[in-house]
């Protein structure tokens, strides 16, 4: 899954459920970008995400 991707899934899943994302493309280092969703941040990498590290940001950001 590219990052765009996982990034269009988060914005339907707080749209779905009524929370709050923001998207940070310049906070993050090189071309990693920050996430915050209902006060949770976490930083996704640029290119191809695994399945593992998907999951891991959807625990980081307390979807699972």
């Amino acid at each position: 899954m590219k990052r765009e991707q996982f990034l269009r899934e988060l914005r339907k899943i707080a749209k779905d459920q009524d929370l709050e994302l923001e998207i940070f493309e310049d906070k993050g280092k090189g071309s990693h970008y920050r996430v915050k969703l209902n006060g949770r941040i976490t930083t996704i990498k640029s290119g191809e995400l695994t399945p593992g590290y998907v999951r891991l940001i959807k625990k980081q950001l307390g979807l699972e």
